[in-house]
């Protein structure tokens, strides 16, 4: 059985018996009734009118009744063919595109996976975005594949030729994405690891940034017009391929028309966005030496270019030039369409499904070789951190040095303060006793008027009272001294213990005075 079934109206053959009788096939039919239901005879060997159509040759040999209904028909839109060129090739792609959807998946978890907080200025979404588009690429392509294998065993093009065609353009915008993401993104990368160490190192509102800003909103526009050109029309007319005037005349002029070569024009402006976009990110985040002459300046430029260029997006580049210069070439050649049902199974595969498989599996490569992006941020924090270290000349201690020394070396005493501190919240208790007492000598009123006056010349700035004022703060258990105001009974307690006093109830040490009587401790929390 041919590949395609040219089908051209003949006459019904004659019966010299009868001539209200015609046998095709070896079957006897009513002529009159076929002619009323309005059946015709074409020479693909089948019968049909505008609501029905069946096959009849070979095995298959239907009887139909004056009354218009068919015993035993089936239909010219059934899978009665095996499996052809466009088929097996079509199987082989299902396979690898599901390998590029499972490895996709992988490599999305691998780099999507978060290790430090989320800022607003690097968003988690944008390393996911090229895995995303991906997918829905991979999702793309294995539909338009599957339905292949049917464009062939259908007796009669019908629907599957009509979702190969429909879900091979719907991998354009998708492909194209997925390199433009892949590109930002690695701009991106070299802004954040140029701003991590020096947040101000690079501006926001300066020309780069809003360059970053508007290209992804053009290339979306371009994208997305690509997208409204080419996808949301009628694909009725690309299934009407059932004769070589019907392609001419339906076919061929609906798969070229003008909505299909303004759309890989469309597509084709998007695809230099993302070209002018690695330029920038190479022109901003790799700037070029400076050189002492201009001799040679191509060949300078060149080389920096292949050093600093990174492989895996270079090799998608020229490789989805292939294939928009294919979708721009099938919209004005139909012999080498998607669309053409006799197309040489090659242009589309060759030129269509292969180079998007082929940017797939580099980037996942890439994406399988390099490593999250967090993981590489931290590592770099603390390989400055140690660069800092050796330059001012310090020697961290061991992890085990601070817990030997807070719980190994510790006394009886020296645990239950720090257990105490710990549950406080607060600093030691020896640090609140000088405040405690400044507090205490401020308030009690037993200064003498010569005391008091001095306390406020030391405040308001009394060099030499200053200093008694502040010696006896900071020492409130020395000797009473005449003029102080301090009485003898005065003393310090044997283990400085803070108490909370009956009249002021302020932490502090307990002294002993003529008017006050000293109070126990009560809690450990008193200490």
């Amino acid at each position: 059985m041919p590949l395609i079934n040219l089908r051209d109206l003949i006459a019904w053959p004659n019966n010299p018996d009868n001539a209200s009788d015609t046998v095709i096939n070896g079957i006897h039919f009513n002529k009159t009734a076929l002619e009323h239901w309005n059946y015709t005879y074409y020479s693909n060997n089948t019968i049909s009118n505008d609501s029905n159509c069946f096959v009849i040759f070979d095995a298959y040999r239907p009887t139909f009744l004056s009354n218009g209904s068919w015993i035993n028909g089936t239909t010219c839109y059934y899978p009665l063919n095996s499996i052809s060129t466009r088929g097996s090739i079509g199987i082989a792609f299902v396979a690898m595109y599901g390998l590029a959807l499972v490895f996709s998946l992988v490599v999305l978890r691998k780099h999507g996976q978060l290790y430090l907080q989320e800022t607003k200025r690097f968003r988690a979404v944008g390393r996911r975005w090229t895995w995303y588009w991906m997918c829905f690429t991979c999702a793309c392509a294995l539909i338009s594949t599957v339905s292949s294998i049917d464009v062939d065993r259908n007796y009669l093009p019908k629907m599957p030729i009509i979702l190969q065609s429909f879900f091979f353009m719907l991998m354009v915008p998708g492909s194209l994405a997925m390199v433009w993401e892949a590109t930002r993104h690695w701009g991106s990368w070299q802004e954040r690891q140029v701003v991590d160490p020096d947040p101000f190192a690079l501006g926001q509102d300066d020309r780069r940034s809003r360059t970053e800003f508007y290209l992804p909103l053009i290339f979306y526009l371009f994208a997305w017009l690509n997208f409204f050109m080419t996808i949301p029309r009628s694909w009725s007319a690309i299934e009407k391929q059932r004769s070589a005037d019907q392609t001419l005349a339906v076919a061929a002029p609906s798969g070229t028309d003008s909505r299909f070569k303004a759309g890989s024009i469309l597509g084709g402006v998007a695809y230099f966005i993302i070209i002018y976009s690695l330029h920038h990110s190479l022109k901003h985040y790799k700037p070029r030496p400076p050189t002492p002459t201009r001799s040679f300046a191509p060949f300078k430029s060149i080389a920096h270019f292949i050093a600093a260029c990174p492989t895996k997006i270079f090799l998608a580049l020229v490789i989805l030039a292939v294939r928009m210069a294919y979708i721009v070439a099938q919209a004005w050649e139909w012999e080498i369409s998607v669309f053409n049902l006799s197309v040489n199974p090659a242009w589309p595969y060759a030129l269509g499904y292969a180079p998007v498989l082929l940017i797939m599996f580099i980037l996942i490569v890439a994406g399988l070789i390099e490593r999250n992006e967090d993981v590489v941020l931290i590592e770099q924090r603390r390989r400055r951190g140690r660069e800092t270290n050796a330059m001012v000349g310090y020697t961290p201690k061991p992890q085990w040095w601070r817990f030997g020394k807070e719980n190994q070396f510790m006394t009886a005493e020296e645990q239950l303060r720090h257990m105490t501190t710990e549950v406080g919240g607060r600093a030691p208790t020896a640090n609140r006793l000088s405040r405690t007492m400044e507090l205490r000598n401020m308030q009690g009123g037993n200064f003498s008027d010569g005391d008091a006056n001095g306390m406020e010349m030391g405040v308001t700035g009394g060099s030499g009272m200053r200093n008694r004022s502040r010696s006896r703060v900071e020492d409130p258990f020395s000797d009473p001294s005449p003029g102080t105001g301090l009485t003898p009974e005065r003393t310090r307690s044997n283990d400085a213990s803070s108490v909370r006093t009956g009249q002021s109830g302020i932490s502090g040490t307990t002294l002993a005075s003529g008017n006050v009587k000293p109070v126990q401790v009560r809690s450990m929390l008193d200490i």
